[in-house]
């Protein structure tokens, strides 16, 4: 018998399964459902957003059965995004590239993380999107940012499983090549290849980064060894 998927609220008192993401309940318990819990009903409680953020959650003790993250130990893990291995080899083309470096920012955080980026920027050029920044509607994200060489983007949380969107379609969707840091080049590495992408602390002086993405930008061969993982994924 195959699942019907309701967004309707009046339809709790007849479903077996009542969904609840924590970032649309997390200020008040009383967005919660307020009929009472019914134990034969499983409610599973989704998150997609790492610990640093997250709050109120003693407010929601003993009610979920099932938790659904980004989280391996979750009882449903849902990570952003994941790669799947090709049964053959697959030739691609690259976009064309006429531009160096993009990022978009959404929120600005400052501390250590705010200070490297700004440095970065000293010694490169990097066009920044967002809300305080260039206009970047949605229908053209992927028109405008394939046209990069690189897209810059710093995770400001160190969770072992926390992958977001900027890798996977930002990024990787784009057919950029990421530049990143946050999490250690050792952890991106259990989720894609190590010659997928670029890590800020491979370098030991905040000079030799900036360095090397001229360099690639001038040499298309190194470059394009940033995609030969695409041949298999």
């Amino acid at each position: 018998m195959g699942c019907k998927l309701f967004a309707d609220k009046g339809s709790y008192s007849t479903a077996d399964v009542v969904i609840i993401h924590q970032a649309d309940v997390l200020s008040n318990k009383n967005l919660l459902p307020q009929w009472s819990i019914n134990p034969l009903k499983c409610w599973v409680w989704v998150n997609m957003e790492p610990p640093l953020i997250i709050s109120n959650l003693d407010m929601l003790d003993n009610l979920f059965n099932i938790t659904m993250t980004f989280h391996q130990d979750s009882d449903i893990s849902t990570p952003y995004g994941h790669l799947e291995y090709l049964k053959e080899p697959q030739n691609f083309t690259i976009p064309a590239k006429s531009k160096l470096v993009a990022s978009v920012v959404s929120k600005w955080y400052q501390g250590v993380r705010g200070i490297e980026f700004e440095e970065l920027r000293k010694k490169i050029s990097i066009d920044i999107y967002g809300a305080k920044h260039k206009r970047l509607r949605d229908k053209d994200f992927q028109s405008t940012i394939s046209q990069y060489k690189f897209y810059k983007f710093y995770l400001f949380t160190f969770h072992k499983d926390y992958i977001t969107e900027k890798l996977w379609s930002n990024a990787f969707g784009t057919w950029t090549v990421p530049v990143v840091l946050g999490t250690s080049h050792g952890n991106y590495e259990r989720f894609v290849p190590g010659d997928a992408f670029i890590h800020v602390n491979d370098f030991p002086s905040p000079k030799e980064l900036p360095a090397y993405l001229l360099e690639l930008d001038k040499d298309d061969e190194k470059y394009r060894k940033y995609f030969n993982w695409r041949y298999k994924y």
